[in-house]
């Protein structure tokens, strides 16, 4: 079975994950990731999850400025992801990235338009359908955040591909050596940066046309909400659950695979959740929340490292007999905390091996699985959209992404993984301690045999 996934299941996945659109996808969300964890914070600040401190922040007009940072960070999660994506696309290729960057925002701020009523408390000032006409002057930020995602993913593939295609044929305008780089690098970019927007100002005027919409409002409709859909079920609650840490079995960093392609509608599913806290103080299905996002995915499938390994730790540290299993438990359970398990993964082993990976997959299928349905039933809350640092330790980043019965619910799936873990881990160190024992006692039965030989050859 090895073999064969080995030879013909995961080569076919590597190519793909390492392909240019992949790899320029993975790479170009992450410069949003620090704005993602600074607008959280002011999201919390301005939507906190205590009434009265909530109460005394709008009271003493700071609420508005809370407002106003996470607009500015978290509220545009799509603009970084259209420069970013462009960006690592052309710098992996060997080229100078930012023209490709600016040239993707550029190409994004055309085919986008103002097309979202303007409301005062329930009464409509303006109309979605006049919007286009009153609103010209002005950019909709709607589509700056979640709803934009898909679509600032794809210009941000195509800008990426065509600025490098334009570059790499040396279609562009070469100014004599003299001249100063930074003027020479501006004119460099003028020919691709020209053909790409105008390209882009065609698709815009060919939605326009035949459609009356923008290419980013029928992407999110088309598109983005029925993947958004698809991945917020249950199915596809499980089937992400098991790919983890499935790739992590054959030594394949899971999380990365999974996250890279799936991220992007996770993201999506938590921005508008965090849209949705911010406005009405709850996410709630009424209000259109999602339950699958990538804090369900963080906090109840890779929480102390994937495969929720610390109640393995906990095993090895405390109950193991065997001398290996003690002591990488020692080590690995400071590291286990701060969701880091690559010790453990790789020292117990938990890679390619039939024994531990049982409850290296049942642990997060049934931890994600069943908060899915305790949201869907609503004995737990939607969570809020709020994204906090990986290395958040659990407990407190329960409590940050949902309030206090989230995280009582993470603390009994840690708890629950000392279980799942025990019988497995047991018998793994039932086999590690008796090799170890066979090793002592031959090393012993040597050591004999050597000092008995000694004593013949002194007599």
């Amino acid at each position: 079975m090895n073999d064969f996934i080995n030879n013909k299941i995961l080569p076919p996945i590597m190519k793909f994950v390492n392909t240019k659109a992949i790899v320029a996808l993975r790479d170009g969300m992450l410069f949003g990731l620090p704005f993602i964890m600074i607008g959280s914070v002011f999201l919390l600040l301005s939507a906190l999850p205590v009434p009265s401190w909530a109460a005394w922040m709008l009271k003493v007009g700071l609420t508005p400025y809370w407002t106003q940072a996470y607009n500015a960070s978290m509220g545009v999660m799509a603009i970084f992801a259209v420069i970013g994506i462009a960006y690592s696309w052309v710098k992996n290729d060997g080229f100078d990235p930012l023209p490709a960057g600016l040239t993707s925002l550029v190409s994004f701020f055309v085919v986008i338009r103002p097309s979202t009523a303007v409301m005062n408390g329930t009464k409509t000032v303006i109309a979605a359908g006049k919007a286009p006409q009153l609103l010209g002057g002005f950019i909709d930020r709607t589509w700056l955040g979640g709803q934009g995602m898909i679509a600032a993913i794809i210009i941000g593939l195509i800008t990426g591909w065509a600025y490098t295609y334009f570059v790499r044929n040396k279609i562009t305008i070469k100014l004599p050596e003299q001249v100063p780089p930074a003027v020479a690098g501006s004119f460099t970019a003028l020919v691709p940066a020209a053909a790409i927007v105008t390209g882009w100002l065609i698709v815009y005027m060919g939605f326009d046309a035949s459609a009356h919409v923008t290419m980013v409002e029928w992407i999110y409709k088309v598109i983005q909400t029925p993947l958004q859909g698809i991945t917020d079920s249950f199915g596809g609650v499980i089937i992400i659950a098991l790919l983890v840490p499935f790739f992590w079995f054959f030594g394949v960093h899971g999380a990365v695979i999974v996250g890279g392609i799936m991220g992007p509608i996770l993201g999506a599913n938590a921005l508008q959740n965090a849209a949705i806290y911010k406005a009405h103080g709850v996410v709630t299905a009424a209000n259109g929340g999602h339950i699958f996002t990538q804090s369900l995915m963080d906090q109840f499938g890779t929480v102390t490292g994937s495969g929720m390994t610390l109640g393995l730790v906990v095993f090895m540290a405390f109950f193991a007999k065997s001398v290996q299993m003690k002591s990488i438990g020692r080590l690995a359970f400071l590291p286990g905390i701060f969701n880091i398990n690559e010790p453990v993964l790789f020292g117990v082993p938990v890679v390619l091996n039939p024994l531990m990976v049982i409850p290296f997959m049942i642990m997060p299928m049934f931890s994600m699985g069943s908060t899915y349905l305790l949201i869907k039933l609503g004995v737990l809350p939607y969570l809020t959209g709020v994204q906090v640092p990986w290395t958040t330790p659990p407990i407190l980043s329960g409590f940050l992404v949902g309030g206090w019965k989230i995280m009582i619910w993470q603390a009994l799936m840690i708890i629950l993984s000392f279980f799942v873990y025990f019988f497995f881990a047991r018998a793994q160190d039932q086999i590690l301690y008796k090799a170890e024992q066979e090793a002592g006692n031959a090393e012993h039965a040597k050591e004999a045999e050597a000092a008995a030989s000694n004593e013949n050859a002194t007599v």
